[in-house]
């Protein structure tokens, strides 16, 4: 029989397999990458018995949980718990202290004659594990930050890099107002949770670690408070690439490569695509200004017509070159101006490229 762990180290590295028995509530609040939420007591049953044990203490609430378990209710959790465990014989289960509910969950499972582990201190112990990662993880690992105006291709070398943290693929944003993905953004906790585990898992083999430079904000996703100072210092590559250059590269990733993820619209993908995309071009209308906005706006509907009429995206290529020399590159100049590492290298996309796989090995 596997004893109950406190290794949360091991648990993270190898993805192990985490059946997490809080209530959908917390678990939507924050959880870990390789958990699945299969709840003792639901959001409804939690509150009752949380109530239970303000008004009368920790054994009237037992008492009121063991009265809600009915025999229906017994039976879908059991099959719920014993499908996880077969399908994930290696893994182990917690709750939020691992106390009651990570305990109960096991007697339970027992009396069905399924052994299986929790994991020692529960949620909150893995939690305060990572959090404490992060912080040794940023202040030991040497981070190199990949920097340059938007449109340049950080992101693909990133994508290329062997060791590299992706942060937008974590926050699954792009980081500007067109940078939705459609894919719905992790929470908070989880989004730190995940960069902290995946800090945890380059750290154990030596050398530099690639991140794109950053503003604080990933679409709704901050970055931790820790990680920005670690980049504001590191050392950085910079990408520099011409207005039409990255004015193109953006159109491919933002209207081309996104096409596909309207295919089911009703109103027909380009139709559905510009429509998101003048959604996105109102987020940033006050600080275009009400002309300048409009004048932007007349140029993005002009375009959304030449795309759904003819296929071609070219008509963007203009709209994309004013937004950055006009909102974007203004923007990101002020972010560079607050960093403070040394330059290692800087040139075009292909030079830097050229760079980093001679002495990095790419």
């Amino acid at each position: 029989m596997r004893q109950n762990t406190a290794d949360y180290k091991y648990l993270f590295l190898h993805d192990v397999p985490l059946l997490d028995a809080r209530a959908p509530v917390e678990f939507a609040r924050g959880a870990f990458p390789q958990s699945e939420n299969l709840p003792l007591l639901d959001d409804r049953q939690r509150e009752l018995v949380g109530t239970e044990y303000k008004r009368a203490g920790q054994q009237a609430a037992i008492d009121l949980g063991w009265r809600l378990a009915t025999a229906e209710v017994r039976a879908e959790r059991l099959a719920a718990w014993s499908d996880f465990v077969r399908r994930h014989p290696e893994g182990y289960l917690y709750c939020f202290r691992g106390g009651l509910r990570s305990r109960t969950t096991q007697q339970l499972l027992r009396a069905a004659d399924i052994d299986y582990p929790l994991v020692e201190g529960g949620y909150k112990a893995m939690r305060n594990f990572l959090l404490d990662q992060l912080d040794y993880q940023c202040a030991q690992l040497p981070l190199i930050v990949i920097a340059g105006h938007t449109g340049c291709g950080k992101t693909e070398l990133i994508q290329r890099a062997a060791r590299a943290l992706d942060l937008e693929a974590i926050a699954r944003h792009r980081g500007s107002s067109f940078g939705r993905t459609g894919r719905a953004q992790p929470a908070q906790i989880d989004f730190e949770n995940r960069v902290s585990i995946d800090l945890l898992k380059l750290a154990q083999r030596p050398g530099p670690v690639f991140i794109e430079d950053e503003s604080r904000l990933i679409g709704r996703c901050a970055l931790p408070p820790v990680l920005q100072t670690a980049m504001k210092g590191a050392p950085r590559v910079l990408v520099e690439e011409p207005v039409e250059a990255r004015a193109r590269r953006i159109v491919r990733d933002y209207v081309n490569e996104a096409l596909p993820r309207f295919a089911g619209s009703e109103q027909g993908p380009a139709a559905a695509l510009g429509e998101e995309l003048r959604n996105n071009l109102g987020r940033i209308q006050k600080r275009l200004g009400g002309l300048r906005y409009r004048q932007l706006d007349e140029q993005l509907q002009a375009a959304n017509r030449e795309l759904a009429a003819s296929g071609s995206a070219d008509a963007y290529i203009p709209l994309v070159m004013s937004l950055l020399t006009e909102y974007y590159d203004g923007t990101y100049e002020y972010l560079m101006e607050q960093r403070e590492g040394e330059v290692l290298f800087r040139g075009s996309y292909s030079e830097v490229e050229e760079w980093l796989v001679r002495d990095y090995s790419l």
